[in-house]
């Protein structure tokens, strides 16, 4: 049996902390967009590095690396640092940021389905799929409704971090996240 690498163990602890969040974050609500931005910032951080690192381990695999990857790992990593340093601007990341997160996020997770197609299987692929539609289409609906996103933003989030959480789960133990 294969010792699985970080890159599965980081996996796993990602997807339990954006479950644990997005538990949180339904339970309470009002929460969301005031004592809870620290823990916002900070997974965002943590998400774009595990894109970032994700990009890493394909181009040492392949020679190449999904740029949309990187990119989306930076944004993320810039959306992290906004909320941890400037906790005064969660309304206007609540209304602008967190959607264009969800969007690029979900773009970079639909991009790399074809390595994970050929890595990880038919089962992962289409929960990939799946979670990261469902994720554009919450962005989306953020962007053009920003009236609703402001009251609705703690439920879209839940359950946008539930979907995600999940998807870093199966990625934890499918076959790519246990490959060094």
């Amino acid at each position: 049996m294969r010792n699985r690498s970080a890159f599965g163990w980081g996996e796993l602890v990602v997807g339990i902390a954006l479950v644990v969040l997005g538990i949180f974050t339904f339970a309470r609500p009002s929460s969301a967009l005031t004592g809870i931005v620290f823990v916002y910032g900070l997974l965002a951080a943590v998400t774009g590095i595990a894109d970032i690192a994700f990009y890493v381990k394909i181009e040492r695999h392949t020679g190449f690396g999904p740029v949309v990857s990187l990119i989306t790992g930076i944004l993320s990593i810039l959306a992290g640092v906004l909320l941890l340093f400037n906790p005064g601007a969660v309304k206007w990341t609540m209304a602008l940021l967190f959607p264009l997160w969800f969007i690029t996020h979900c773009i970079s997770r639909l991009t790399h389905l074809p390595v994970i197609r050929l890595t990880a299987g038919s089962g992962y692929y289409y929960c990939t799929l799946i979670v990261n539609i469902l994720g554009l289409i919450l962005g989306f609906v953020m962007i053009v409704n920003p009236a609703l996103s402001l009251f609705s933003v703690s439920y879209v989030i839940g359950i946008y971090l539930l979907l995600a959480g999940i998807d870093h789960l199966v990625l934890a133990v499918s076959s790519i996240g246990k490959r060094g």
